[in-house]
């Protein structure tokens, strides 16, 4: 979804020095050479109006994967930047709420997607990662990395203490690649295990050895379950790899996963996710037109674009949504519903999971590229200037071209059940579903009062970037009761948030 910044995972692998001094460069005036840039910024308004001390409101508290997915779509818009500072401030303040399970008594404990996580956002931000908030998130990262012991999870991006099966799936790993690349270099072994979760279809697996593609190499089965999210993440985790680091063989697989994805977009431009979030929506239409854009394929991502631009509540087609100007409805009969009867309470986690990760198609910024300056290049194998809107679609991947299983506040298979948080015990935090996908911050079931949503749904389409994992403060006691449940939720729900988101 554009300059590369989140979701596109990868981006500048600046050494740290630079990291500290560097910022995100706002502009007050929309991106001319993009038409949906100043939807992209109500959309962005919309959400920073939705932050509580810097935090969007999650089960308990704040959902810190959430509000990562809000701190990465304020960054691809450019724009609120008193709300990003406050948003990172208080994700920095908050880490080990959202990354492990430490004030749970499991000292030492790291929960990989949501690490990841905040490792990219605080490149994203313009922050130092080896002093965000006071940790060192690279080295935390670099630890979960399964070292040449770890048999067919060498290279995995893998939970540590938690005392559950490990959650770590490509969402984390994607924002893992995307974070270490851009943050002074990624380990070719993260990259070739993200690489081994692609089928020879092209489409990216969410869980390793999970869901009918049980070995360690992802193959193409009559059981097989490939997730457009997930594959939207490790297109512009690769993508970023082969610029930053110069990662074998992540062009090459960038440039299938990229293929496999125009495969499957609807005529409409649209894409669904997996599984429960298998219709269209924006969650999954908004990552997979920011990854088809970040390798070249902009009238594709046009369409995707196009299709996300029509969910949006403006001041013309508001309806009972007149407070809500700039929101990006999960689905059609979310939309149809908000204008009916507006977005009451109940249902406003759904929104706030659908809007920042739907948005990264409007903004036109790659996951990759979010938190660089305009001017600067993508994360694409050359290194040249990333697409503009205009332009017509490149072939990309190539040696020569140019986005948790922890404990989540949903308790649908959002994003972070299905994606990073899969398998989580995770306790919604309203009666909504959205989609908030993969990267990390569980989503709910689906939209407030309406059977839409799909924000939450276990395949994290929505959300994909919050799939990486939600905090586990406040889920103690609801935990006693689910831990029953969890691990078969996690066997079977999918990733839904991230965002999704």
């Amino acid at each position: 979804m554009s300059w590369l910044t989140v979701r596109k995972t990868g981006a500048v692998a600046v050494c740290g020095a630079i990291l500290v001094a560097a910022s995100p460069v706002f502009s007050a005036s929309a991106d001319a050479a993009n038409p949906y840039a100043t939807q992209a910024a109500s959309a962005a308004k919309w959400q920073a109006g939705e932050l509580v001390d810097g935090g969007i409101p999650g089960f308990s508290g704040s959902d810190w994967g959430l509000t990562i997915d809000t701190v990465m779509a304020l960054a691809a818009t450019r724009s609120e930047p008193a709300a990003l500072k406050a948003a990172t401030d208080a994700v920095a303040a908050n880490i080990r709420k959202y990354n492990s399970a430490e004030e749970w008594g499991m000292p030492g404990s790291r929960i990989a997607g949501a690490t990841a996580k905040v490792l990219f956002a605080s490149v994203v931000a313009g922050r130092d990662p080896a002093a965000f908030g006071g940790l060192d998130m690279r080295a935390e990262t670099l630890d979960l990395v399964a070292g040449a012991d770890a048999g067919d999870d060498v290279g995995r991006v893998r939970d540590k203490l938690t005392g559950s099966p490990d959650s770590g799936n490509a969402f984390g790993q994607s924002l893992a690649v995307l974070g270490l690349a851009r943050s002074g270099g990624v380990p070719q072994s993260a990259v070739d295990f993200l690489i081994k979760q692609q089928c020879p279809s092209g489409g990216f697996r969410l869980f390793p050895g999970q869901l009918g593609s049980t070995g360690p190499v992802c193959q193409d089965t009559p059981t097989t379950v490939l997730d457009p999210d997930s594959t939207g993440m490790a297109v512009q985790a690769l993508l970023s790899a082969a610029a930053e680091s110069g990662s074998t063989g992540a062009a090459a697989a960038a440039k299938k996963g990229a293929d496999w994805l125009k495969s499957r977009q609807q005529a409409d431009g649209s894409f669904g996710g997996s599984g429960p979030t298998a219709a269209s929506n924006t969650n999954s239409t908004g990552l997979a037109g920011q990854a088809l854009y970040a390798a070249g394929y902009s009238t594709e991502a046009d369409k995707a674009a196009a299709w996300v631009a029509k969910h949006q509540i403006t001041t013309d087609n508001a309806g009972a949504a007149t407070k809500d100007v700039g929101t990006i409805a999960y689905n059609e009969e979310a939309l149809t519903s908000a204008r009916a009867e507006g977005i009451p309470d109940f249902q406003r986690d759904q929104w706030r999971r659908a809007t920042p990760q739907a948005l990264l198609v409007l903004a036109g910024v790659p996951l990759g590229n979010l938190g660089k300056a305009p001017t600067e290049p993508t994360g694409t194998a050359t290194s040249t200037p990333a697409p503009t809107r205009s332009d017509t679609p490149a072939p990309t991947g190539s040696a020569t071209h140019t986005e948790s299983a922890s404990p989540s506040t949903s308790a649908t298979p959002t994003t972070s059940l299905t994606q990073t948080a899969s398998a989580s015990i995770s306790a919604s935090s309203s009666a909504s579903a959205t989609n908030t996908n993969q990267a990390g911050t569980g989503g709910s079931v689906s939209g407030g009062g309406s059977t839409s949503g799909g924000g939450g749904t276990a395949n994290g389409g929505g959300g994909s970037l919050a799939r990486t994992g939600a905090e586990i403060g406040g889920l103690v006691l609801l935990a006693v009761g689910l831990v029953g449940t969890g691990f078969a939720v996690r066997a079977g729900a999918r990733r839904k948030n991230g965002q999704h988101t």
